[in-house]
């Protein structure tokens, strides 16, 4: 069996490290989300916390991990007799890939078995074999939404249920969840992220001894697993202990009046919605005091507890990013502070944020000095300044979009790579833009697509195993043949021919490909202004339906992939605030690099269909054939947003439409459609 990197030898990451040890304490806390950037040793950390955890006591034979002492009643493989066989086992660590379905995350039931012998066989998924452990997700952010809301109701309820066709089975799936996620790969919806317990950000410390700590500690343990492990025996005895201790001291340990009036305070400071703030930090403050030892909740209990349980409930938009001001936290825990007492004050060897020291490390450790891997206090907060990209105002440019009329700057030397940065206003509804046909992509809202949840439109014959059946198609098959099977009673003789399955018709997920004019025309009467609002605007359309979304550029001489294609809207908002203008339009190099774009992207990502946006006036004033860089993209959805206006309008942008049979869409029509659209809704509810 390979070692797991011992828990107690992590360098750094305070923050992660409570926020996993409170949930070992204690499973009401639900769960963690780790968001951090690539190779910050987030899985290794949460393999190595199930290590530390207490066995478990299971029922003999048992599939479901039930309790001998309190077996689940409604236990498949039930019932079980309290005090009957039981045994050991070490507390499970299952970890659920991206590329999982509902029927292996959940269980399904052997389908087949159940038309053709009338057999009720259920195979239980991942979540029966978390039942009591860790269940870990990597990349949870990758999962399909229904895969996530399936997951965080089990671990809400602490009990999975199982619905196929008339059939119900219910199991316990009490478990730890941990998620791990790196925000560049797109965020999780703010509802989701509000079923997490905790939260932690995570980054690579920039300090060259923590740093160089880490690497020793790594090349021993690949140099040989079982003596390094060894080395942390002791340490890991000693957390193992502890884990046990605090959650025997859990049920003891009180919140007086007076914290929870702190953390009622608290949530509604920082203005999350509902009350699942106040319920987790609570539990957490609870499970925090129950850690150090102590019998009865304090501040620094609270403000631990705090810090790890609101900073992804803070969210009002799409593209804010979570974070915490904690001179706002501070000031919030002041004001409703009874007093300073004893309790009050945290022991001298315990480091901000709450978590013990590590004394049991060995002496030969080198120890790492102190502070972690975790982000410094964010400034996101409320009342925090604004930080967003400087306009063309704030750095001392003259602004281009103020100008009388519609100069297109030469390219000189000061114009190649600098340009007028405009501000975007707030985003608003734009009308749905769909790709035509039905596809077979990713599951979203944007476009028709064949999927496995939907409405029932047709129903053929199973390719495979039958997940999905038609049970009315099922009978009109096999009805038929009664008489040539013999058949000598009441009920249907189904033979495996006969089986049919639902083709079902949802919607799917596109790449929303942005292709955005920069050039000096764009600065004209405060254009860009409302270019990027437009933009913006989209980008918050595909957040909401789970798009990739991809982001290019023109201006000067060139055009220039901005961001490749991603499913992180935040970062494309923030490319395009930045987005400066000026130059030439060199619209051909944006159609040639679309294309480059588009090609790689089917390689990488062939069931998921593309949607190009073009936004620009039509002009093309540097290098290229425009006539031939749109026969590239012949056969590619596309809209064109015409930001031309003005009394004296050329209808460029219109001929461009034409050439990659596109639709037209002006750019005030983008806001002008919807409006229109909802006037018409209310005449007819009228």
């Amino acid at each position: 069996m390979n070692a797991t990197y011992p828990f107690s030898a992590v360098v750094g990451m305070d923050d992660l490290k409570l926020a996993l040890l409170l949930n070992a304490v204690s499973p009401r806390v639900g769960g963690v989300l780790v968001r951090g950037e690539k190779g910050t040793a987030k899985s290794t950390i949460v393999r190595a916390l199930a290590g530390q955890l207490p066995g478990v006591d299971v029922v003999a034979a048992c599939r479901f991990a039930c309790d001998p002492a309190a077996p689940d009643e409604s236990c498949p493989d039930g019932p079980h007799d309290p005090g009957g066989p039981s045994a050991r086992r070490p507390a499970a660590l299952v970890e659920l890939p991206v590329g999982a379905s509902e029927d292996r995350l959940a269980g399904s039931l052997d389908v087949e078995r159940a038309l053709t012998e009338g057999v009720k066989a259920f195979e239980p998924g991942l979540l029966a074999a978390a039942h009591r452990g860790v269940l870990y997700v990597d990349e949870v952010n990758l999962l399909h939404d229904h895969l996530v809301d399936l997951l965080l109701d089990a671990a809400a309820l602490g009990t999975c249920y199982v619905e196929r066709e008339g059939v119900s089975v219910r199991h316990a799936a009490r478990f730890l969840l941990v998620g791990t996620m790196n925000p560049e790969e797109g965020e999780l919806r703010p509802q989701l992220l509000d079923r997490f317990g905790l939260t932690v950000e995570v980054r690579a410390s920039r300090d060259p001894k923590e740093r160089a700590e880490v690497v020793r500690r790594r090349l021993a343990f690949e140099a040989d697993p079982g003596a390094f492990a060894a080395r942390w025996d002791a340490a890991e005895a000693a957390l193992a202990e502890r884990i046990a201790g605090a959650r025997e001291r859990l049920d003891g340990t009180r919140l007086p009046d007076e914290r929870l009036e702190q953390i009622a305070t608290v949530c509604a400071g920082f203005e999350v919605d509902g009350l699942r703030a106040d319920l987790v930090t609570a539990n957490a403050a609870l499970a925090h005091a129950a850690w150090q030892g102590r019998d009865e909740v304090t501040a620094e209990d609270v403000r631990a507890a705090a810090r790890l349980s609101l900073p992804h409930r803070r969210r009002r938009d799409p593209f804010d990013a979570p974070g915490l001001d904690e001179s706002l936290l501070d000031e919030l825990l002041d004001s409703t502070s009874p007093g300073d007492g004893p309790d009050d004050t945290p022991p001298d060897d315990t480091p901000p944020g709450g978590a013990a020291p590590d004394a049991s490390a060995p002496p030969d450790s080198g120890t790492p000095p102190d502070g972690g891997d975790g982000p410094p206090p964010s400034a996101d907060g409320p009342g925090a300044p604004d930080t967003g990209p400087p306009t063309g105002e704030q750095n001392g440019a003259e602004p281009h979009d103020a100008e009388p009329h519609d100069a297109e700057p030469q390219d000189g030397p000061g114009n190649a790579g600098s340009g007028t940065v405009a501000a975007a206003a707030a985003p608003h509804a734009v009308p749905l833009l769909e790709v035509p046909g039905i596809g077979d992509g990713a599951a979203g809202r944007r476009s028709r697509s064949r999927t496995t949840r939907g409405r029932v439109t047709a129903a053929r014959r199973p390719a495979g195993r039958l997940h999905h059946p038609h049970v009315m198609a099922t009978l009109l098959a096999a009805a038929p043949h009664q008489r040539a099977r013999g058949r000598s009673g009441p009920g249907l003789v189904l033979r495996p021919d006969d089986l049919r399955e639902a083709v079902r018709e949802g919607r799917e997920g596109n790449l929303v490909l942005f292709v955005v004019d920069a050039s000096g025309s764009m600065a004209a009467r405060r254009r860009m202004t409302a270019v990027k609002t437009a933009v913006l605007s989209l980008l918050l359309d595909a957040y909401q339906r789970r798009d990739k979304i991809g982001l290019i550029t023109f201006r000067g001489r060139g055009a220039d992939l901005a961001l490749p294609p991603t499913s992180s809207v935040e970062a494309g908002a923030a490319r395009l605030r930045a987005l400066p203008t000026g130059g030439r339009t060199p619209l051909a190099a944006g159609l040639v690099r679309a294309a480059e774009v588009l090609r790689a992207e089917r390689l990488r990502d062939p069931a998921r269909r593309p949607l190009l946006v073009v936004v620009t006036d039509g002009r093309a004033t540097a290098g290229g054939d425009v006539d031939r860089a749109a026969g590239l993209l012949a056969g590619t959805a596309g809209i064109v947003v015409d930001c031309e206006d003005g009394p004296v309008r050329l209808g460029l942008a219109g001929r461009l439409a034409l050439r990659l049979g596109a639709r037209l869409v002006p750019l005030g029509g983008l806001e002008g459609a919807v409006q229109d659209h909802r006037k018409h809704d209310r005449r007819k509810a009228a």
